[in-house]
């Protein structure tokens, strides 16, 4: 079943009238996520930031700037991904996320996945990695890793902003941008072969190709 446009303003309208958590006092505006309705690949993120929550959209400010640089560093146009959060607003004073708000928020990201179907999702920083595949390590151990669950492919990244502070990030972080160029042609591959009949021993073949290793959790 293919998303549209008009689901995924619905989906967008109830995040902006949500008051779930108290960050809805504290706000200027709820950032549901942006990217069209074809993307294959989701960025999924820790919480709007202080240009986010005024612009209502995600990854804006000097994060959301290296995001396009290093997608463009592997040849990944930024405008046909969809990029969300975990959370939709902003935490006072950037503060971590708390795990009423991650909760609040929690069906949203789920009906997004839904909506979507992602080939690949992309998980910046331990925030998401530990929202969405909880139990399955750090990301200084997992990052640029191919992990597989739910029949789902996921990617955990360092977050951008931390190779804003940690220089040394940013090298460890374009390369393995450049790894997901290769998990996403074997996933459009899969996606490809799925359409034509292929068995399920076959499509995890494609899966597990030279785009890099992946491993299967829980």
């Amino acid at each position: 079943m293919v998303a549209t446009t008009e689901e995924l303003l619905e989906l967008h309208g109830q995040v902006r009238d949500c008051t779930a958590c108290p960050l809805h006092l504290t706000r200027i505006q709820a950032v549901p996520g942006y990217g069209p309705v074809t993307a294959r690949v989701m960025a999924v993120g820790e919480a709007p930031g202080e240009n986010e929550d005024r612009e209502g959209k995600p990854f804006v400010g000097a994060a959301g700037r290296l995001l396009t640089s290093l997608l463009e560093s592997a040849g990944l146009d930024r405008r046909d991904i969809y990029i969300t959060n975990i959370v939709k607003c902003r935490p006072p004073r950037n503060r971590d996320p708390e795990p009423i708000e991650v909760e609040a928020c929690s069906h949203y990201l789920d009906e997004q996945i839904a909506l979507f179907q992602p080939d690949v999702i992309l998980l910046l920083g331990r925030h998401a990695l530990a929202r969405l595949l909880p139990g399955a390590g750090g990301i200084s151990r997992l990052h640029g890793e191919r992990l597989r669950h739910n029949d789902r492919v996921f990617v955990p990244l360092y977050h951008p902003a931390a190779a804003l502070y940690n220089g040394g990030l940013r090298e460890t972080l374009e390369a393995d941008m450049r790894r997901v160029r290769g998990y996403l042609a074997d996933a459009e591959a899969a996606r490809a072969r799925r359409a034509g009949g292929a068995s399920a021993s076959e499509l995890r073949q494609v899966a597990a190709a030279p785009g890099g290793a992946q491993m299967d959790l829980f």
